[in-house]
């Protein structure tokens, strides 16, 4: 019976109750279309990001990333990396060892930051390999000449004035005491004058054991998971199993959001922006709703007279009014998908070419991309019905307190 009436009231005024569906359907169009491009752009930035050299998840022992050492380093790796990689479904892992160095070329020198990598892990683990502008990707073997090969960022190749074939010798302190120096041949150039390698020196990791003296051990492991966003969750539960698993070891288990905060509060940040705008859509559209509400309600203000006088209890007048603007917002949410639908589809698989892009970190960024979730299509809908019952509270309350002869007596 309460839903026949709110169905009837609702239909009362068609043209009206038609512009405030369209509305409503509008504002739902434009939420989704705000937060799918929004969450679209921001987790492919991350995704571009976490790639280009961070991981999802970093590993390494406690302390490490506050003053980072040559003798702090992982030890049996190969024990409890396989299985933890099983257990938690983990993607990609690529080890890694650090260490500085002074890197010289034919008649230049300059402090260089040496990392090294499995290539083959590595390249299923971040974008380096796609940021190779010269040369080949690392091999993992030395060539013909006897000398391993080294990738160089691109501004140390500038700086050195080294390109691909040339040799390379680096100097810097091994792990039992003694001056390591070496002789390497450039295989490639990477990266740009901007992007985070820029000053690096890559080297194959058998390789890196040999120049600083470290046969075991390694000072990070960058994990991949499935979704930037599960990292926290995920790391929490790997640092909780190798507590158990490694407990000789002190590990920390760190997101992306912890290994790179100043870039996630920076994300997080620009994210409060849009929230803001889509909130002022709302304020907007809720602003018809409730104009739809209250004259519906003053239009009939007799007739709730009448209702009062034989006896109609007052919340049932309230909650009918109520299911009245719920009707509406229901309407409206299914009218704003059938619009939305098509158009996020679009956005998900082309996107907003944009008129100028911008680099980041070596990888070319020129389009904003959708995302098709049950966040996305499902938050407007939330935000929707939720402001429209907030917004008919106060002419339900009208109506619910109003006298039979109050409102027999208005005009």
């Amino acid at each position: 019976m309460l839903f026949k009436l709110a169905f009837r009231n609702v239909m009362r005024q068609r043209r009206r109750s038609l512009l405030t569906l369209l509305s409503m359907g509008g504002g739902y169009l434009l939420l989704c279309l705000s937060l799918s491009l929004s969450e679209g752009s921001y987790n492919n930035i991350i995704d571009l990001f976490t790639r280009d050299h961070t991981g999802h998840i970093q590993i390494h022992v406690a302390g490490y990333l506050d003053r980072p050492a040559l003798h702090k380093r992982m030890q049996q790796v190969d024990d409890w990396l396989p299985p933890m990689l099983l257990r938690y479904h983990i993607k990609a892992a690529a080890p890694r060892l650090y260490s500085p160095a002074l890197a010289y070329g034919e008649d230049k020198s300059a402090p260089a930051s040496v990392i090294g990598i499995d290539p083959g892990r590595e390249a299923r683990t971040t974008l380096l390999a796609k940021k190779v502008q010269q040369g080949v990707w690392l091999p993992n073997q030395v060539n013909e000449a006897g000398y391993w090969p080294a990738m160089l960022g691109f501004a140390m190749a500038q700086t050195l004035k080294l390109s691909v074939g040339d040799e390379l010798v680096l100097i810097s302190q091994g792990a039992d005491g003694s001056i390591a120096n070496d002789i390497f041949q450039v295989s490639a150039i990477v990266g740009t004058e901007d992007s985070s390698e820029r000053m690096n020196v890559y080297l194959p990791l058998t390789a890196m054991r040999d120049f600083i003296s470290l046969p075991q051990g390694i000072h990070e492991l960058a994990l991949l998971v499935e979704r930037p966003a599960d990292a926290r969750d995920a790391a929490q539960r790997i640092q909780e199993h190798l507590a158990h698993r490694v407990p000789q070891q002190p590990l920390a288990v760190k997101p992306w959001q912890e290994v790179e905060q100043g870039f996630y509060n920076g994300m997080q940040a620009d994210k409060q922006g849009t929230y803001i705008s889509m909130g002022i859509i709302m304020f907007i559209v809720s602003i018809g709703v409730l104009n739809t509400v209250l004259m519906s309600t003053l239009e009939r203000t007799r007739e709730f007279g009448v209702l009062k006088a034989i006896g109609t209890r007052p919340g049932l007048l309230f909650r009918l009014i109520q299911l009245e603007a719920m009707l509406l917002a229901v309407l409206g949410c299914v009218l704003g998908v059938v619009l939305a639908l098509p158009v996020n589809a679009y956005f998900v698989h082309h996107g907003i070419q944009l008129s100028q892009g911008f680099d980041m970190g070596g990888i070319r960024f020129d389009r904003l991309l959708g995302e098709f979730s049950w966040f996305t299509m499902g938050v407007p809908a939330l935000v929707v019905m939720g402001s429209t019952l907030l917004v008919s509270v106060f002419p339900a309350w009208r109506v619910a307190r109003i006298t039979p002869i109050n409102a027999l007596q208005a005009v």
